[in-house]
């Protein structure tokens, strides 16, 4: 009999759950348009494919947070996200290079910024004495 809470009990079948929600979510926007396009579809699955990591790491990371309760583990719960957000901007300049230009910085320098403040809130978890 399937039960709901099997899901988050296997690491497998969540991540299966989570990969194939993020493709199918992300299929017809970003990968169905540039199949054709060689390498650049190449670059977009690797945005994806960090996207798909990050979404079940952060995942991981929400439910250790709720059975334990530690500063660490929210900490890292909050940097996985933060995680999502900048594999999101990199991936929508790998999509539309010349569609969202800001004024004081490119949309890439914004992604980047973001992915070392992931590494910022994970060195602070990882550091915390708690």
């Amino acid at each position: 009999m399937f039960r709901p809470e099997t899901i988050l009990e296997r690491k497998s079948t969540l991540f299966s759950v989570v990969v194939t929600g993020v493709i199918a979510i992300l299929s017809v926007p970003i990968i169905v348009p540039h199949l054709l396009h060689g390498y650049h579809l190449i670059h977009i699955v690797l945005h994806v494919g960090g996207i798909s990591l990050a979404v079940f790491i952060t995942v991981l990371a929400a439910f250790a947070y709720q059975k334990l309760r530690t500063k660490r583990l929210l900490l890292s719960a909050i940097a996985f996200t933060n995680f999502i957000a900048a594999e999101a901007v990199l991936l929508v300049d790998a999509t539309w290079p010349t569609l969202y230009d800001l004024d004081i910085m490119s949309i890439a320098e914004i992604g980047h910024l973001l992915t070392f403040a992931t590494l910022g809130l994970l060195a602070l978890g990882v550091f915390r004495n708690d």
